[in-house]
């Protein structure tokens, strides 16, 4: 999607390790997201959120439930700085509207906030806007690694007072009341799951002033570079996407970023991604939107890519999806 920002490696790396004890072979998760092992051994790559998500959707082909499973295992030290600035926090109230600060360092999915009902505080996540395939898996994912973050900041689980989901209830809902425990509601107007406000005010096991204020600093840093990097990579996809009848090549889009080639494919390859794979991401995701739509024949969607013969729009969509275009459209 050409919304899609940078994120770091650490779910890609968290799906990688949980089914690597089931026997899963990395190449078989990570097939058709352009991430290799030479970026995983590199603390920091950055990938876009489309790549992230392939690699979710392998995942979620091999078991349904996995985001449940994914989200216990995201403690806060997974953050990074972020998570030494959230666990030094004076109170739970202070480590958690640290967190909704800097979204682009916590690389969720959704807009979080917390939400006064009566004694009650809401952590919500809403706006999701990626895959919709995915929304269940990414809903799962995020409520829990939050619900993992309370529980690590405080040194004790956070008693819940109720959760509801946006979601109809799935097969598997008897795993939900192992990861909240409290009522549920299914088919709710909102993801979130809810707490006393008392909390807000409860010190922390482990804050530390001088230390906080360090990491919080390294974090307003990073988050603005991180940041500087997603509106840089934003303009590339967009100048791209507005090409794919005739791509520039990397050549002519260097050029369009007053830059040179080489400077080009540097800060790419920095981002974790590369012109080819960018072309081809956008391409897809492009070729997706026009044969839902179902007007134009697929040799007049090839030449709107910019793919000189059928042929070769058939064989690039089999290797993106797994399957012919025309399979798609039905």
């Amino acid at each position: 999607m050409l919304h899609s920002h940078l994120t770091t490696l650490n779910a890609v790396s968290l799906i990688l390790d949980t089914f690597k004890t089931e026997g899963v072979a990395s190449e078989v998760l990570l097939a058709g997201s352009g991430i290799c092992g030479a970026d995983l051994s590199r603390a920091d790559t950055c990938i876009t959120t489309n790549q992230e998500m392939r690699v979710c959707t392998n995942a979620v082909a091999l078991r349904r439930d996995i985001g449940l499973e994914l989200g216990q295992r995201m403690h806060v030290s997974s953050y990074g700085m972020l998570g030494y600035a959230l666990l030094t926090s004076a109170t739970f109230g202070d480590a958690l509207r640290l967190a909704l600060r800097y979204p682009a360092l916590l690389g969720t999915l959704f807009e979080l906030s917390l939400e006064e009902d009566g004694q009650r505080i809401w952590f919500t996540a809403s706006d999701y806007r990626e895959n919709p395939a995915l929304t269940e898996f990414n809903v799962e994912f995020c409520l829990v690694s939050l619900k993992v973050i309370c529980d690590d900041l405080l040194g004790h689980p956070l008693p819940l007072l109720g959760a509801r989901f946006e979601h109809s209830a799935p097969d598997y809902r008897a795993r939900y009341a192992e990861r909240f425990d409290c009522p549920l509601q299914f088919e709710a107007t909102a993801n979130a799951f809810a707490f006393d406000r008392y909390w807000l005010d409860q010190p922390l096991p482990l804050a530390d002033a001088i230390t906080h204020r360090a990491m919080a600093e390294r974090c307003r840093k990073q988050n603005t570079e991180f940041t500087g990097r997603q509106a840089w990579l934003g303009r590339v996809r967009l100048l791209l996407a507005a090409q794919l009848s005739a791509a520039p090549g990397i050549d002519g889009l260097a050029e369009q970023m007053n830059c040179s080639p080489r400077t080009l494919r540097r800060h790419l390859h920095d981002l974790g991604c590369s012109y080819q794979e960018l072309l081809d991401e956008l391409r897809f995701e492009r070729a997706k939107q026009l044969l839902g739509e179902d007007e134009l024949p697929i040799y007049r969607i090839a030449e709107q890519l910019g793919f000189s013969e059928t042929a070769s729009f058939r064989h690039a969509f089999v290797r993106w999806s797994g399957v012919a275009p025309s399979q798609f459209r039905l």
